[in-house]
C-alpha cells in the first residue's frame, strides 16, 4: 500500500465543479476514471479543497492510496496519456501514509481576474469576469486591508457550507493591475463556500463607487448577506497554490 500525492493543473469550465456527482461531469470523476484505467483498482481519492462548477485551478492537490507497483513519481505519465485535455498532473509522488490533502492544509490562495474593459474578449471570456465600468482601483485596495486577520466571516459564505465554523484568518489580500486585467490574490487558512467570490463582489461594488472601502468592516461585524448579495461569477477565479 502506499499513498500517492498529485498536484492537478486544470480548467473548470466543462465541469460541475471538483466533487463527484451521479449525474454530471467533475473533476474528481475524470480523476478516478483514469486511476482505474491505470491501475485497475477503485480508489478513493481525497481533494484539497471543493472548487465549484466553472472554477479552475493551477495547483490542486489531492492523495489516494493504490496497492499498484508503478513508483509515485511515475504515475503523472499514465494518467495525463488517461485524462481529458483539460485536465493535467503536473506532479506525482509518494508521501507518507499519514499525509492528508485536506486536513494537512495550512494555507491556500486564490486569484480572481477582472477584464475591466467595455469590450468583450474571447481569449479571456472563461477566465475573467469583465466589468465595463472603470473601477476605482484605490477604493478597492483600501478595502482589501479590512480582509486582513482573524475574522467571523458568515456575511462571506452562501447556504451550502458544510464547516461548522465561519471563524478563518487571512494573512493577505492585495490588488495587481495590468493594463486592463485586475487580479484580486488572497491567501487564507481556509475559505468558506463561495466565500472569495462574495468578497470580489462586495470589491467590485465598492470599484464602483456605490459602496465605500468602509463597507467590509460593516459586513463582518453584521455576520449576515445584508451587505453581501453579489457574488462574483466563477469562471475568474482559480485555486493557484496550497500550503502544506
Amino acid at each position: 500500500m502506499k499513498n500517492v500525492k498529485l498536484t492537478l493543473e486544470y480548467d473548470g469550465t466543462n465541469y460541475a465543479g471538483w466533487q463527484k456527482q451521479n449525474n454530471a461531469l467533475t473533476v474528481e470523476g475524470e480523476l478516478l476514471k483514469a486511476i482505474k484505467r491505470v491501475t485497475g483498482e477503485d480508489v478513493k481519492t481525497i481533494g484539497c479543497s471543493r472548487t465549484d462548477s466553472g472554477v479552475h485551478a493551477e495547483n490542486y492537490i489531492v492523495n489516494f492510496y493504490t496497492e499498484s507497483t508503478i513508483p509515485g513519481e511515475k504515475f503523472m505519465f499514465p494518467l495525463n496519456n488517461a485524462l481529458p485535455k483539460d485536465i493535467c498532473i503536473t506532479n506525482s509522488e509518494e508521501v507518507d501514509l499519514e499525509f492528508h490533502a485536506r486536513y494537512y492544509t495550512k494555507q491556500k490562495t486564490y486569484c480572481y481576474t477582472i477584464l475591466n474593459k467595455e469590450e468583450p474578449s474571447v481569449l479571456y471570456r472563461n477566465y475573467s469576469y469583465r466589468v465595463r465600468e472603470k473601477l476605482d482601483l484605490e477604493a478597492m485596495k483600501k478595502a482589501c486591508t479590512y480582509f486582513l486577520g482573524t475574522h467571523d466571516f458568515e456575511a462571506f459564505k452562501t447556504q451550502g457550507s458544510s464547516t461548522t465554523s465561519s471563524i478563518r484568518t487571512l494573512y493577505d489580500v492585495h490588488i495587481e493591475n495590468q493594463g486592463d486585467m485586475i487580479k484580486i490574490y488572497a491567501t487564507g487558512d481556509g475559505f468558506l463556500y463561495n466565500m472569495v467570490r462574495i468578497m470580489v463582489g462586495l470589491l467590485i461594488e465598492i470599484g464602483r463607487g456605490k459602496k465605500n472601502p468602509e463597507i467590509v468592516l460593516k459586513a463582518i461585524e453584521s455576520k449576515n448577506r445584508t451587505y453581501t448579495k453579489k457574488v462574483a461569477p466563477p469562471q475568474g477565479l482559480i485555486l493557484k497554490k496550497v500550503f502544506y
